[in-house]
């Protein structure tokens, strides 16, 4: 089965091909430069860029496949005029075509990314797993009994990690996206002569940055912004974020038995949380999976996988509409 796979949540336009297990094309337009002198995202020029680059986009996806089996779509969560691009796109096509069309949960296509290995899905998932999944707008836990049954453990209450890393880096002087700036200047720096206290919220699975970036604010006002400071609040920023994310998945691990933890999301692809999470899990026998870091960030390929799954387990929803479905559900009870 041929599938051309569309994404447009926020500000990475991406259309995929998948053929069979086989990803033969994944093709990624950032707007990172567009967005860069304003040190975040803004909503209407993403959607424009969208609406600009998607055509391009597809156009060459199917100069690759000609004729596709089925379309797929990121429906949701995200940017509202930026959903609406992929998902007119891809209703478009599967009308065209008369092929059928599927709605992908973003956040499951970051989890179902760990899958991806050197361009084809494999087989490696060992249920149930634990997912965490870190991203610029999402922070979240959910245990996975299987393809489609998936239960939200915890979410974020306020900033999500990857949201922390780049207004942290906002405060920094930093150019946007912030988090990759954030490990380097805290790999420069190496140690801190202070720390940040880790959030944790005592009940639940649940996250909190909104106070760890306050704690920054605080510490930047205290003295004269060096090169060298700059550096140490990068490093005790990062120490305290990941320290965060670890702890609520060992709590997690331990209460629910699972011999893997999937990491998947755009902070998955920082080295010194992989790093962390590796040597943390490894002691106790838990598997760590994380994506190849070119799928980390958003892409269609991670649609592709969840369209696959649906047809291999021979459930689909065949979309009437579009929507934005934020529930984590389970897919097979809703076909």
């Amino acid at each position: 089965m041929k599938i051309l796979a569309l994404e447009s949540t926020c500000d990475e336009t991406s259309a995929a091909v998948a053929d069979g297990r086989k990803l033969s094309l994944n093709l990624v337009y950032s707007q990172i430069n567009i967005h860069r002198k304003y040190k975040g995202v803004v909503p209407e020029a993403a959607s424009r860029a969208h609406s600009e680059k998607m055509s391009v986009l597809v156009n060459l996806a199917l100069k690759k496949i000609k004729k596709p089996d089925a379309v797929a779509f990121c429906r949701g969560p995200g940017l509202n005029g930026s959903l609406i691009v992929s998902a007119v796109a891809a209703k478009t096509i599967s009308e065209f075509y008369k092929v059928p069309l599927v709605g992908i949960n973003h956040l499951e296509g970051h989890f179902l990314s760990c899958e991806i290995k050197n361009d084809e899905i494999t087989d490696i998932f060992k249920f149930p797993v634990l997912a965490l999944i870190a991203s610029g707008g999402h922070s979240e836990l959910w245990l996975v009994k299987d393809y489609g049954l998936y239960e939200k453990l915890g979410s974020t209450r306020d900033d999500a990690a990857g949201e922390a890393f780049d207004k942290t880096a906002k405060l920094l002087g930093f150019e946007y996206p912030g988090g990759p700036r954030i490990e380097k200047e805290a790999a420069a720096a190496g140690r801190a002569s202070f720390s940040f206290p880790s959030p944790f919220i005592s009940n639940g699975f649940e996250f909190s940055f909104s106070g760890l970036k306050t704690a920054v604010a605080y510490k930047l006002a205290e003295r004269k912004l060096t090169a060298s400071f700059k550096r140490e609040i990068a490093y005790a920023f990062q120490e305290a974020a990941i320290s965060a994310l670890l702890k609520k998945t060992e709590l997690a691990a331990a209460r629910y038995k699972v011999k893997q933890v999937a990491v998947g999301g755009g902070v998955s692809a920082n080295g010194r949380l992989r790093e962390a999470f590796t040597k943390h899990f490894g002691r106790d026998g838990i598997e760590v999976l994380f994506p190849q870091k070119k799928y980390c960030s958003d892409n269609a390929a991670m649609a592709a996988v969840c369209a696959f799954r649906r047809f291999e387990k021979g459930s689909f929803r065949n979309e009437t509409k579009v929507d934005a479905d934020l529930e984590i559900k389970s897919w097979r009870k809703k076909c």
